[in-house]
């Protein structure tokens, strides 16, 4: 693709492209969301360093997960894997807060798949809450508006498999 068609598709200009390419300017996080759909690929890929061998897998060691939010050892996400191609799962690893963080419901695209590895979950579809203890599994269409949060004694942990569609 060139510059030119490039800055068409973002708005962007064909010198500040120029200055992202070379290395000479870091787009903002909203430039790169805008590169990233104008280039059709997702926003790690613009940052990811070069790869090396064969990228049929991804493989993300236990000590090598990336935080998303929060520190690790409390409340939080991070993810399961490394970037690969144009995927459409998305697995994270939560720590849900025992109080529910933002007053708004989430809703987006695509399913999620909720398993609870320890702990108990509250999740609040609005007008109903479901309670999940260890080893329980809820699918729903994440269209649903909801949100969750950790309830009992001990700090919950779950597997959250998001499957999104651009669409």
């Amino acid at each position: 693709m060139t510059l030119e068609l490039l800055a068409d598709k973002t708005g962007m200009t064909k010198s500040y492209l120029s200055k992202v390419e070379r290395g000479l300017n870091t787009p903002s996080i909203a430039a790169a969301l805008k590169l990233a759909r104008a280039l059709n690929v997702n926003v790690e890929e613009l940052f990811a360093e070069e790869q090396t061998g064969q990228n049929r897998y991804s493989l993300v060691r236990h000590g090598e997960r990336q935080a998303l939010v929060g520190d690790g050892a409390g409340p939080g996400y991070s993810a399961l894997t490394s970037q690969v191609g144009q995927r459409s799962l998305l697995p994270f690893l939560i720590q849900p807060p025992t109080e529910f963080s933002d007053p708004t419901f989430k809703e987006h695209l695509g399913e999620e798949f909720l398993f609870v590895h320890a702990g108990q979950v509250e999740v609040d579809f609005m007008s109903e809450r479901v309670l999940l203890e260890q080893g329980d599994a809820l699918h729903f269409n994440a269209q649903t508006p909801h949100r969750l949060r950790s309830v009992g004694p001990l700090p919950a942990q779950l597997l959250v498999v998001v499957h999104h569609t651009d669409e």
